[in-house]
């Protein structure tokens, strides 16, 4: 089983309830190619990058990001630059727009999950990711990337040469649509002629990314599991996770600071799961005080 697999496995623990907020819906034609003025775009970024901030997907584990968001809120430090992939996207996109970290956390603790897919009717996966995009579209009242009040570039991978792609202009919810449209699971999203999908299986922490961008320093955020405290019942999963590792260790390599909270192995939408990861987060940040105000201030 993937790993992208195993967080719609996860997901589907809610239950009815939760899947019927799947099936209210449907999106047609969700192979649409967006080629308009507001469709997403790898452009360079117009003002020189100090400080960025790299947020790494993880589906549910993403939830740490918000508890190392509001801690970094409280410690007064902020950053140029924020480079998220996949639910790291969703979580830089709504800060980056300047949504306050009490907005953030009740949003992450609050919605469901499920409310952000949609029966995708004519696409070659059941599901779309429209709703995400509406969601987006919902919290960030200017919808361009480049009009936002802190510089974002959301990660995606094109699908045909597993490219990873910065979005940094454009549509910030067709840009995170693209981000978080994990493979065979949610429809990929069509760019001028190009497929993307969730930058998970390609840059889960994209590093070189921010410094390809410009970023002289990089604070990284990894949501991926210790593996070295991974349960023995998790070993079936191991390859994948081991997989997932080396991507993840290659650009950590390029990063300044990688704050990587322990919250245990298994996941879950769970409120209490949520907290947990929350908790995590903001703990591990907060004892990484002094460290991180350093680092902002070189």
């Amino acid at each position: 089983m993937t790993l992208q697999r195993r967080r719609l496995v996860g997901a589907a623990a809610l239950g009815a309830p939760a899947w019927a907020a799947v099936l209210a819906g449907c999106t047609l034609a969700p192979d649409a190619d967006h080629r308009g003025e507001d469709a997403p775009r790898a452009l360079p970024l117009p003002r020189p990058v100090r400080m960025a901030w790299v947020l790494s997907s993880g589906g549910p584990r993403g939830f740490v990001h918000v508890g190392v968001l509001r801690a970094l809120d409280e410690l007064g430090l902020a950053p140029d630059l924020i480079v998220g992939a996949s639910v790291g996207a969703v979580v830089g996109g709504l800060r980056a727009a300047g949504r306050s970290m009490a907005d953030i956390e009740y949003l992450a603790l609050t919605l469901n999950p499920l409310s952000v897919a949609r029966l995708a009717v004519g696409g070659a996966e059941r599901l779309s990711g429209t709703p995400m995009a509406e969601l987006m579209r919902e919290h960030v009242p200017q919808h361009r990337i480049e009009k936002l009040p802190l510089a974002l570039a959301c990660v995606a991978a094109r699908q045909r040469d597993a490219e990873p792609m910065a979005f940094t202009a454009g549509d910030i919810g067709l840009a995170v649509q693209a981000s978080a449209a994990i493979e065979g699971q949610l429809a990929p999203v069509r760019i001028r002629g190009e497929s993307y999908v969730d930058a998970d299986w390609v840059a889960p922490l994209p590093v070189r990314i921010a410094r390809r961008l410009g970023a002289a320093r990089v604070l990284a955020v990894d949501a991926s599991v210790h593996l070295d405290r991974a349960p023995a019942a998790a070993a079936r999963y191991r390859e994948g996770d081991q997989r997932k590792q080396a991507l993840v260790a290659a650009d950590a390599l390029h990063a300044d600071l990688v704050l990587k909270p322990d919250f245990g192995y298994w996941v879950s939408f769970s409120r209490v799961f949520r907290e947990r990861a929350i908790a995590a987060g903001y703990r591990e940040t907060m004892a990484q005080a002094e460290r991180l105000r350093a680092l902002h201030r070189s």
